[in-house]
């Protein structure tokens, strides 16, 4: 026996060599966390220097030894590069095959906007067309000369070609009419489209002689021109087919998925209302949704407006930008099922559906506010996306957490947002540092330099643990029609004052569009709560619900006798096609009505301390200075999962982390930490630990466990489904410290990254 350990000893101590030259060779695999566990995210962008020989190496490995992502998402850049082309092709799957190697996954950027060219080439006659409304007085002796212009619009996807550039452009119709403060006089409205001239159309500008007005109850005139764009028609009849066959010219690379960001028609910023995305395919499609109304006599309605016809004026805005939200919602859709088609379950659809970062007009005319109906196994969104979002998509993905890609000009945003994220129940999606203003060498690797990816590697050992996302007791559930409607009472206005306010005082809010209900997303649980995937809500504020469908009444007339506490701010008088509705009185006597939020604010508190809702750390106002600001939680405090798992974060003074010295009561237990940048447990009801991590444990106390350690130790534990303890350590190359072999002996190792220096 004495024989028999002897030489398990002597060959223990003769493998430990090979063991440590193992992880050596293959030192980027030894950083990553496994397949089953939450990935970090970086971004990968190819400008050019990557289709060279071998030019993508050298990125991905820096990647493999200076940062923890366990994704690359790679998206093209490179001037005169689409995806359709074999050269691309070729290069993508060697890059794939070397990550794999080096034991990163990737997922390639296959959007339909990489490859506009040879969607063009194919299919000329389905390409995006902008309608522009363009108002002139008329003249009672002369003829009247006009130039209507067009814009030259861009976004990210347009580096690889050129812009999404007018290609030409056409004079549709011509109306005339008087009108006055209350729009078109009916009366006086003509079509004079083939008295008028095109001097001149092409894809800058359209060139228009409309002749003197010999009728006397006509001012104006309106032209309806339309410019044809570089970029695929939304409701193009062969658009998702052409989508599908990207995606299959992949099918052999060893991808992790694919991806894609701010889908929808290409971006406008200006609120105006004179212009509409337009294309015959789009005509047709409406005609048919409204019984057979003529989309460019309602682009006039929805842009001036006529007299007697308000009813008919709000809804032909809200049909219009339903069809916006739901075909783009489509598109989105068919891009998930092609790569679960392709790719296999498993396969990840990145990354965020966000554009402007901002519930508001701009997104309305992009997408429709699409966020919550573009389909992904993990929330995502982007920049300066509001936290109410995030969380709400967490809810609706059933993500245990959600992913923000991150952008700023300087490290310490990047630095502060780590911890902010993993406060609210979030992780950064790494995007290079953006714009490259000439202050870093190389903003593709800057952010692997310092004590960033030190942090990350902290907070990513809350990945092991969390399996819900933050616990948000309050929704605030907006009208989506109304908010896109110019015509109606509370445009551009979706609560976010209201959710801010919830958020600085401590109680973090949900916010979801009313067409959840309508999508029977929404529900209400065995209970009688309101439910968005697995958040139970104490409260619920229906925030202007004009335009709504009598389902949404219905759904909160089920909901009057449960837990839930029901408010309601903004009258319900017009249905989802402006008909006279009763909707204040189809909602249940027990909503209560309020004028404005800070009546509201009470009553919402009174109803959580009733429900004995405890606080989380308040959020601040983190201002931007080209964005909307919106409230952020701070580098530092703590939050709640909905399953009871509570976050601490430290991050406020060291980037890597502060001491994190607490005693706290968790479901009437003391638990004490003293741990470094993150320190994170979940009890059962009874008390006991079921999980806890933690960056540079010293010490954590808890009633049946008790870990204390001569030196601090990076740690992740958690009951398995077996009810054995299962853990995972940081950063720690020698034998376990016996406290920790005491609890079990199943333990798993992660690397950390090494600081890139140039």
């Amino acid at each position: 026996m004495r024989f028999l350990l002897f030489s398990l000893v002597v060959c223990c101590w003769l493998f430990r060599p090979s063991l440590a030259l193992s992880q050596q060779e293959n030192e980027g695999t030894a950083i990553r966390l496994p397949d089953h566990v939450m990935p970090v995210l970086g971004c990968w962008f190819w400008r050019g220097e990557e289709f060279t020989a071998d030019g993508y190496k050298d990125f991905i490995d820096k990647t493999c030894k200076h940062s923890p992502y366990d994704v690359l998402v790679q998206s093209t850049r490179a001037f005169e590069k689409e995806v359709t082309d074999d050269e691309v092709y070729q290069q993508l799957k060697q890059a794939a095959e070397y990550a794999r190697e080096k034991g990163i996954r990737m997922t390639v950027d296959l959007d339909i906007r990489l490859a506009r060219r040879a969607f063009e080439a194919k299919y000329p006659d389905q390409l995006q067309e902008m309608l522009i409304l363009h108002e002139v007085p008329f003249s009672v002796n002369d003829h009247v000369e006009t130039v209507v212009y067009s814009q030259d619009l861009s976004d990210h996807y347009t580096g690889n070609t050129t812009n999404y550039i007018p290609l030409s452009g056409s004079l549709l119709r011509v109306y005339a009419y008087h009108r006055t403060d209350d729009g078109i006089d009916p009366n006086s409205l003509s079509e004079i489209t083939r008295q008028c001239t095109v001097f001149s159309a092409s894809g800058d500008s359209v060139w228009i002689s409309i002749p003197a007005n010999h009728v006397s109850n006509q001012t104006y005139a309106c032209a309806l021109v339309s410019f044809r764009h570089l970029a695929p028609d939304v409701f193009a009849p062969n658009f998702i087919s052409f989508q599908r066959e990207i995606i299959d010219r992949y099918a052999d690379l060893p991808l992790a998925g694919i991806s894609r960001d701010e889908w929808g028609f290409p971006p406008c910023f200006m609120s105006t209302i004179n212009e509409f995305w337009y294309s015959k395919h789009r005509a047709i499609a409406y005609a048919k949704r409204t019984g057979g109304r003529d989309l460019l006599e309602d682009c006039l309605l929805m842009y001036l407006g006529i007299e007697g016809q308000e009813r008919e004026r709000r809804m032909a805005i809200n049909h219009f930008r339903h069809m916006s939200l739901m075909r783009n919602g489509a598109i989105e859709n068919d891009f998930y099922l092609s790569a679960k088609k392709v790719f296999g379950p498993d396969a990840l659809v990145l990354v965020h559906p966000t554009w402007y970062p901002y519930p508001d007009f701009r997104e309305y005319k992009k997408n429709g506010l699409d966020w919550w109906i573009a389909t992904r196994d993990w929330a995502q969104t982007d920049e300066i996306t509001p936290f109410a979002v995030r969380t709400s998509l967490a809810k609706k993905w059933g993500s245990p957490v959600w992913y923000n890609m991150y952008y700023a000009d300087n490290l310490a945003d990047y630095e502060r947002s780590v911890w902010t994220h993993a406060l609210a129940g979030g992780r950064i999606n790494y995007h290079s540092l953006y714009p490259d203003r000439g202050k870093y060498a190389d903003r593709d690797l800057e952010l692997l330099k310092g004590d960033l990816m030190r942090a990350e590697s902290r907070v990513r050992l809350l990945n092991y643990i969390s399996k819900t996302p933050l616990d948000c007791p309050v929704a605030v559930i907006f009208g989506h029609a109304c908010t896109m409607n110019w015509a109606g009472p509370a445009y551009d206005d979706v609560g976010m004052e209201l959710v801010d306010s919830l958020w600085r005082l401590g109680f973090p809010c949900d916010l979801i569009p009313s067409s959840e209900v309508r999508n029977d997303q929404l529900h209400i649980d065995e209970n009688g709560w309101i439910s968005y995937g697995q958040q139970k809500y104490a409260a619920v504020v229906l925030y202007h619900p004009e335009f709504e469908e009598p389902q949404t009444a219905e759904f909160f007339t089920r909901a009057a006798d449960g837990p839930t506490k029901l408010f309601r701010i903004g009258n319900w008088t017009q249905d989802f096609n402006a008909q006279d509705f009763d909707g204040n009185g189809s909602l249940p006597g027990s909503m209560m009505a309020l004028d404005d939020i800070p009546s509201l604010i009470p009553e919402l508190l009174n109803a959580l301390e009733n429900q004995g809702i405890a606080w989380q750390t308040p959020a601040t106002v983190f201002p931007e200075s080209h964005f909307p600001s919106s409230s952020s939680p701070p580098p530092s405090g703590f939050c709640r999962l909905i399953d009871g798992t509570v976050i601490q974060v430290a991050g406020k003074d060291n980037v890597s982390g502060d001491q994190i010295l607490s005693t706290r009561e968790i479901n009437g237990h003391q638990v004490t930490f003293d741990a470094i940048g993150v320190a994170a447990v979940r009890l059962s009801k009874e008390g006991t630990v079921e999980a806890l991590a933690a960056g540079g444990l010293k010490s954590f106390k808890c009633p049946g466990l008790e870990i204390t350690l001569d030196e601090r130790t990076d740690l992740a534990l958690w009951l398995n489904e077996n009810g054995k303890w299962e853990g995972v350590v940081q950063g720690w190359d020698d034998d376990l410290p016996p406290q920790l072999l005491e609890l079990t002996g199943d333990w798993s190792r992660l690397a950390v990254p090494v600081p890139y220096a140039d």
